[in-house]
C-alpha cells in the first residue's frame, strides 16, 4: 500500500477548513480523533493552525498558544480568525472554534494566539545543550494496542491510536500493567499511522498525542487540557519523530508537562508546555 503524502493524508482531510467569509472558516471535527470521549487537544489546535495559516500572511506556526474553554465534540465547527499584526517576518493572529447548541446557541471551545513566519527563512546557527531522548530501538518499543502480557494500553475509547503509529518506550509503560514508575515521564517514538510524513502542521498534533505523564504518576483517568503553548523550531526532515514528555509538579489539582520533539536528524523540531487539570480521586 502506498504511503500518504503531505497534503494527502486522513489528518490532512480531517483538519481541512473552508472559507465561508473573510477570516472565517468551516470544518468538521473527525470522531477518528478521540480519546476516551474527548476529541484530542492537539488534533484541534492542528485544525485551527491550518486556519490561521490561511488567514496570516506567513505560512509556519512559530508559537501558538490555546486555552481549552469547553470540551469540544466531533461533528460541524466553525473558526474565526483575526490578524492582528502583519510584519516582514512574522505576522500574529488569533483564532476561535465555535460549535453550536441544539438551541443553535454559540459555544467557544478554544481561543488561540499565534505568531506565524517562514521556517525556512530562520538563520542556520544552532547552539544548544539539548539533546535527543534516549529511547530503544523502534522495534523494541511497545505498539500502543498492547502492553506487556496483552493488555490494552489505554483502555476506553481510543480512536486516535488506529490513527498514530506509537511505540512507547517500554520504561515509561509500567501504569500499563499497573507499576507505574512515578518518575513522571512519557518517552515514544511517533508517526502518522498511515505513512505521511512530519510537518510544521502536524507538530501541533504530535506535542498532545502521547498517554498523559499523569499514568506514570499512578492517576488514572484521562487529563484535560486547560492552556497549551507550543514552539515550533524547525521543520521537520521525514521520517518517526521521537517524544519526550516530563511532569515535576503536581500541587493544586493541576500539573505541567514538558514535551520536546525531535526529528530523524536529531534536530529539536517542536517544544510544548501544557497546564492540565488532574482528576483526583475521592
Amino acid at each position: 500500500m502506498a504511503l500518504a503524502t503531505l497534503g494527502n493524508s486522513e489528518f490532512d482531510r480531517d483538519t481541512a477548513v473552508t472559507g465561508s467569509a473573510p477570516g472565517v472558516y468551516d470544518t468538521h471535527l473527525s470522531a477518528g480523533w478521540t480519546i476516551i470521549q474527548a476529541v484530542n487537544g492537539g488534533y484541534l489546535l492542528a485544525v485551527m493552525g491550518r486556519a490561521l495559516a490561511d488567514a496570516l500572511p506567513h505560512p509556519d506556526p512559530l508559537s501558538v498558544s490555546a486555552h481549552y474553554l469547553t470540551a469540544s465534540v466531533p461533528g460541524p465547527a466553525v473558526v474565526r480568525t483575526e490578524v492582528v499584526r502583519s510584519g516582514r517576518t512574522m505576522s500574529t493572529g488569533t483564532a476561535r472554534l465555535i460549535q453550536f447548541a441544539e438551541d443553535g446557541t454559540e459555544v467557544e471551545r478554544l481561543r488561540v494566539l499565534a505568531t506565524y513566519g517562514d521556517l525556512d527563512a530562520l538563520p542556520d546557527d544552532v547552539r544548544t545543550t539539548a539533546k535527543p531522548p534516549a529511547i530503544p530501538p523502534y522495534e523494541h518499543c511497545l505498539g500502543s494496542d498492547a502492553a506487556p502480557g496483552g493488555r490494552p494500553v489505554i483502555p476506553g475509547s481510543t480512536a486516535i491510536t488506529d490513527r498514530l503509529a506509537l511505540r512507547l518506550d517500554p520504561a515509561t509503560a509500567g501504569w500499563a500493567v499497573g507499576a507505574p514508575s512515578g518518575k513522571g515521564e512519557m518517552r515514544a517514538w511517533f508517526g502518522l499511522a498511515d505513512g505521511r510524513d512530519p510537518d510544521p502542521l502536524s507538530l501541533l498534533l504530535t506535542v498532545d498525542a502521547l498517554p498523559p505523564t499523569a499514568f506514570e504518576i499512578g492517576l488514572s483517568g484521562w487529563v484535560p487540557t486547560v492552556e497549551l503553548t507550543v514552539h515550533v523550531r524547525h521543520r521537520p526532515a521525514p521520517g518517526p519523530l521521537r517524544v519526550a514528555i516530563t511532569t515535576r509538579n503536581l500541587a493544586g489539582g493541576f500539573l505541567e508537562e514538558d514535551a520536546e520533539v525531535w526529528d530523524s536528524e536529531d534536530r529539536l523540531v517542536a517544544q510544548s508546555r501544557q497546564l492540565a487539570r488532574a482528576l483526583l480521586e475521592g
